[in-house]
């Protein structure tokens, strides 16, 4: 094969720059931005000529090469994080941003990151204020602490308690509270980077009082408590109450700090739930620190909200590591906001969207479906099975492991193509749908579709099939 003739076919860059459509890009995306595009492409076609003995893909490849700048162009020009539509049941899922905030928060973040605010200005006094006032005293209120601050994450948060109260020092831990969650972030690491030394005790299914009393000595800093809000070990198990914990500990002249992981600031039991420890629990049984998720339970921005006594929270707001994990002013005005839904607790199911979709009627989902299914069924069902389905939903983030909500899903399954390809294709679509596939059957769980969007998935179904 005569390589030299395709790699002659191939546009000179001042031939493409020329070209109609190009100008097209340049005035819509910038010159030096697309001409470096046209640079890449034309490099790769040449390389793609040298590697393929294949003259019909050549020839494909050489004819595509304007579709490929565009697309090349496209790859960095449109927005990388986009909507998308969660049709997997999944309610805090921690692919998809996990808690999804109001759209009374959403506002006034906007009202107030389009022009000044008072971040850290004191109005009354008018001079340098705390990043925290905005949102501290109604945490305290609603929690019963005596003070509180937030960092970016409730990783940060337990590395920076640990700095702050245990360096160099002893930290008590049961064995079956060394947990793991996403990302390989690990109880003992942290304790490792925190500089503090970690004393395990117990086993990994029982630990008792003893052990604990018998681990401490002049040089232990705290006890560490950490709620296993990720799995659950059932069976012949043991643990001890914090109520407990928290006497011992303070006999001992020491501080129990609690990692409680979602947040919890309702009795989920009210929702069908079991019961999940509160943020309120654990501050009255007499925990001394308690640091929690903003983005799972509670439903509010990613953050690592840390509440308890105010002469160890004082001391943790002046560590130089407060400084490199401190909140930004999105997160602060977001956190206002989803604790100011907590005021009144009779209302908060309707004004945090987590609740609303953990106590979603299930008449309502099944109605939801059948509808939905109805319109499918009539515009695609020449070219895929539409049924209604029982399934479950789940929390997901890592909170309530074994808990499953009954709900209902629309299910597909395509004649003309394999299900995988039909998930691919709602993955692409204009506004991404993301789905699951059981049995070979693709499963849209309602539940977690919010208000307007069932004409997303109906329009990118229709495109898909047209």
């Amino acid at each position: 094969m005569d390589k030299n003739k395709y790699y002659r076919l191939i546009p000179k860059v001042d031939k493409l720059m020329d070209s109609d459509e190009i100008k097209n890009l340049c005035s819509d995306c910038g010159r030096e931005y697309v001409l470096e595009s046209v640079r890449k492409v034309t490099e790769d076609l040449r390389e793609f000529i040298n590697s393929s003995d294949n003259e019909e893909e050549i020839t494909r490849k050489v004819d595509s090469v304007s579709a490929d700048i565009e697309q090349d162009v496209k790859s960095y020009t449109t927005y990388h994080l986009r909507r998308v539509v969660n049709a997997t049941g999944t309610i805090l899922h921690t692919n998809l941003g996990r808690a999804v905030v109001a759209k009374e928060t959403a506002e006034r973040i906007k009202e107030l990151v389009t022009g000044y605010s008072n971040l850290e200005y004191d109005l009354e006094k008018g001079e340098r204020g705390s990043r925290y006032s905005s949102f501290e005293n109604i945490i305290t209120r609603i929690t019963g602490a005596e003070s509180a601050m937030a960092v970016n994450n409730n990783a940060g948060a337990v590395l920076l308690i640990l700095s702050v109260l245990a360096k160099d020092r002893e930290v008590i831990v049961s064995r079956g509270e060394l947990v793991e969650i996403g990302g390989s972030f690990r109880i003992p690491d942290v304790m490792a980077q925190s500089g503090g030394n970690l004393v395990e005790v117990g086993t990994t299914n029982k630990t008792h009082l003893f052990d604990y009393e018998d681990a401490i000595n002049e040089n232990t800093a705290a006890l560490l408590k950490v709620h296993s809000s990720n799995y659950k070990i059932v069976g012949f198990t043991e643990s001890v109450p914090l109520e407990e914990l928290a006497e011992l500990a303070h006999r001992h002249g020491i501080p129990l700090i609690e990692d409680i992981g979602s947040g919890v600031l309702v009795d989920l039991r009210r929702y069908g739930l079991v019961y999940e420890p509160t943020v309120q629990a654990s501050v009255k049984a007499g925990a001394d620190i308690v640091c929690f998720s903003g983005d799972k339970l509670l439903g509010g921005p990613q953050a690592g909200i840390i509440v308890g006594k105010k002469s160890m929270i004082d001391r943790i707001k002046k560590h130089p590591l407060t400084r490199a994990l401190r909140i930004d002013k999105f997160t602060a005005i977001a956190l206002e906001c989803v604790f100011r839904q907590y005021i009144d607790e009779d209302r908060v199911v309707d004004s945090v969207p987590v609740l609303k979709l953990i106590n979603r009627n299930l008449n309502d989902i099944k109605n939801q479906v059948e509808r939905l299914s109805g319109r499918l069924a009539d515009e695609i069902g020449k070219n895929c099975e539409v049924k209604t389905e029982s399934c479950e939903s789940q929390i997901g983030g890592g909170s309530l492991p074994l808990e499953k909500i009954e709900s209902c899903a629309v299910s597909l399954k395509p004649f003309n193509m394999t299900t995988s390809s039909l998930e691919m294709k709602l993955r692409h679509a204009k506004t991404p749908v993301i789905c699951r596939v059981v049995n070979d059957n693709l499963l849209m769980d309602l539940r977690t579709v919010l208000e307007g969007e069932d004409e997303i998935i109906f329009d990118g179904l229709k495109n898909i099939f047209k």
